[in-house]
């Protein structure tokens, strides 16, 4: 049994005995045909399994695919699963469906962007990737760029002030120069283990939005005349309870115990306050927590979380809209502190 050449527009428009116009018009410009002729004619090509031109040429001829590739910052089963990621692709989703552009997401663990540099009309790339050659791929793509988080001195980008705001969140938790404090770190190290960190490495401070966070705490925590030993930060690999539970459960268990944890996510800062009901301490008069996102866990905990809200939705529309007008420029997202029980 032989199989049938699949049809092209040129050989469809032959077996109907139309022009190759027509057919064209009949999926790409209705407006050229009356409503019968051009239901005859999609009729026609669904009944012999033509599905109209070829997607792939039409983008290659207009230059526009109306694809947006997301980069990620880590593999997308984790960013998916990430209540602030989440909220960040709901943003973008919502603007980019309102104007018929498609999403495709983009894992930050990739090799390269050249599996998809060719079929997308940009990228939005959110936060730093896990594979850093990706971040020289998007500096030198001819293709729009917007990233979120960290800037890469062209295009547009989105970002949250993370020093500052990390520097009000400690500010917030610190009482006196006698507090013992510990920081549960998120991706401070390239590295997948929970452990201390010793020494930061000199990453730059454009494509870490975990070290400027890092600078917010020990300006607050210099500026308290607090000590803040080594041996006193935690890297933490992802952003989840199996991970910040390792870490809590060690910080909370050291000599001396410290009496305020500054966690740079809300999934880390609740798993703290869970380890520290199970070692019988209480919270905030034994140890003060605090977090950073602003999930909706983080108003359910008992007690209610202190965090940073840092508006991700917004962040998400706001990304999107930079790429749809193909702006130049970065903007700056506000964010709020939410003051809850916790310390």
């Amino acid at each position: 049994m032989t199989t049938k050449k699949p049809w092209t527009l040129k050989s469809i428009a032959k077996e109907l005995g139309v022009s190759n116009a027509t057919v064209s018009n009949a999926f790409n410009r209705p407006d050229q045909l009356s409503e019968k002729r051009r239901n005859e004619i999609l009729a026609s090509c669904k009944k012999l399994g033509y599905s109209g031109p070829n997607k792939a040429a039409q983008s290659l001829r207009r230059g526009k695919s109306d694809i947006v590739a997301l980069v990620l910052p880590d593999s997308v089963e984790y960013m998916v699963s990430d209540p602030v990621a989440s909220k960040f692709m709901k943003g973008v989703s919502s603007i980019l469906e309102r104007n018929q552009v498609n999403l495709l997401l983009f894992s930050g663990q990739a090799d390269n962007l050249s599996a998809v540099s060719d079929f997308v009309d940009g990228f939005i790339c959110y936060g730093s990737p896990r594979n850093t050659s990706l971040i020289d791929e998007l500096k030198n793509s001819p293709k729009k760029v917007v990233t979120v988080d960290f800037d890469i001195d062209r295009n547009a980008s989105v970002n949250v002030d993370n020093e500052q705001a990390a520097y009000e969140i400690a500010k917030k938790a610190l009482r006196t120069s006698d507090d013992k404090v510990a920081v549960l770190g998120l991706r401070l190290l390239d590295t997948k283990l929970t452990c201390r960190v010793y020494d930061t490495p000199d990453y730059s401070l454009q494509c870490s939005i975990a070290h400027k966070r890092l600078n917010g705490y020990r300006r607050a925590i210099a500026e308290a005349q607090i000590c803040l030993p080594s041996d006193r930060v935690w890297n933490i690999p992802e952003s989840s309870e199996k991970f910040a539970n390792i870490a809590a459960k060690e910080a909370l268990q050291s000599a001396p115990r410290p009496n305020v944890l500054l966690c740079m996510s809300d999934l880390i800062a609740i798993s703290a306050i869970q380890e520290a009901n199970r070692l019988g301490l209480k919270v905030p008069e034994d140890v003060r927590i605090v977090g950073f996102d602003g999930i909706d866990e983080a108003r359910r905990i008992t007690p209610r979380l202190t965090t940073i809200h840092q508006n991700s939705e917004e962040k998400g529309v706001k990304a999107a809209q930079l790429f749809l007008d193909s702006a130049k420029h970065a903007e700056l997202i506000p964010y709020t502190l939410i003051e809850g029980n916790s310390c």
